[in-house]
């Protein structure tokens, strides 16, 4: 079975890629798309070496909102799409695939050491975005970053992260595992989706701006720079509380465990890092004097901060958490 978890990892990173050109293809060839944008100027021409930068866009270019598409061209560029689609619910099949047939080789719930947990947040996070795509459809030009995302998460595991099939280390023998791991892996997940409007709204703010160097040039195919906004203020609404959760009940685990509810572990000091940076965006998305950019930059940070929770701390810092099992 443990063999079969690491096949199947395999192929659902390659599901997960083969979604990411679907999207891609959508992205880039649609009626709103980079190509063709460029490729239906009329005021195109070939500019010479020492010559001008070219024309700006037409103002309509910058501020029309995304429109549907029609005709043969938006047909096939939005088949790909629906393929991408269906390709991540492929992978996510496969991704719940992995942790089922780690668990049956484990015997156990398979969250005990970083290679899981990365395995657990990402398939939350893909089962997140499926979510929300089901209810936003017009949503699908995220699909791109996301599962660029999921790519990442699950080579970096496969490549850097993996661990053999074993039982747990006394330590985290305990039922809240299930608890204080379910409620940080969620969360993380879901944190992750909300970086990914947080950061394409501050792109899509650049680009209305007339901003044209990468990666603001990416921004012309984006959702309204207010519905990214919205959307990021919203997910990041329904995670805090998760995250708030998870530490509390991993203080109560630690006053079992360690006989002290807190004691300024690396990665309880990152986790209370991380929960004051969210703490600081939900406080300045509700100050009406405080703009959405500067907020969003708040959200953007606090996940940097997680990052660092997740990596950093688990390959650099030595305590009492260090369950990461990576050689």
């Amino acid at each position: 079975m443990a063999h079969l978890s690491d096949e199947l990892l395999v192929v659902a990173l390659f599901a997960y890629l083969a979604a990411m050109v679907g999207y891609l293809v959508e992205y880039a060839f649609g009626k709103r798309g980079a190509v063709a944008r460029v490729a239906a100027r009329p005021d195109r021409e070939l500019v010479s070496v020492g010559a001008g930068p070219p024309p700006p866009p037409p103002v309509d270019e910058v501020v029309s909102p995304v429109q549907p598409e029609t005709g043969s061209t938006a047909g096939r560029t939005g088949l790909a799409g629906i393929i991408g689609v269906g390709l991540t619910v492929v992978g996510l099949a496969l991704h719940i695939g992995v942790l089922v047939t780690r668990a049956m080789a484990e015997g156990r719930v398979p969250w005990g050491n970083m290679y899981e947990f990365v395995i657990t947040l990402s398939a939350v996070f893909a089962i997140a975005w499926l979510v929300l795509l089901s209810t936003r459809p017009a949503l699908r030009p995220l699909g791109l970053f996301v599962t660029a995302a999921l790519s990442l998460l699950l080579g970096f595991a496969g490549l850097v992260l993996t661990t053999p099939a074993a039982p747990l280390v006394p330590a985290l023998q305990s039922y809240w595992l299930k608890i204080h791991v379910t409620a940080a892996a969620t969360a993380s997940g879901l944190l992750l989706l909300g970086f990914i409007p947080a950061a394409l709204f501050l792109v899509k703010t650049g680009y209305d701006d007339g901003k044209r160097r990468f990666p603001y040039s990416m921004g012309g195919r984006l959702p309204a720079a207010a519905t990214l906004e919205r959307l990021t203020f919203r997910l990041h609404t329904f995670a805090f509380p998760i995250w708030t959760l998870a530490i509390i009940c991993g203080a109560i685990w630690a006053e079992s465990a360690w006989g002290r509810y807190w004691g300024w572990d690396p990665k309880e000091t990152w986790s209370f890092i991380s929960w004051v940076a969210y703490a600081a965006y939900l406080h300045a998305r509700a100050t009406p004097s405080v703009k959405r950019t500067t907020a969003t930059w708040f959200a953007v940070a606090a996940w940097i901060t997680m990052l660092i929770n997740l990596y950093v701390i688990n390959f650099v810092a030595v305590g009492l958490h260090s369950y990461a099992g990576v050689k």
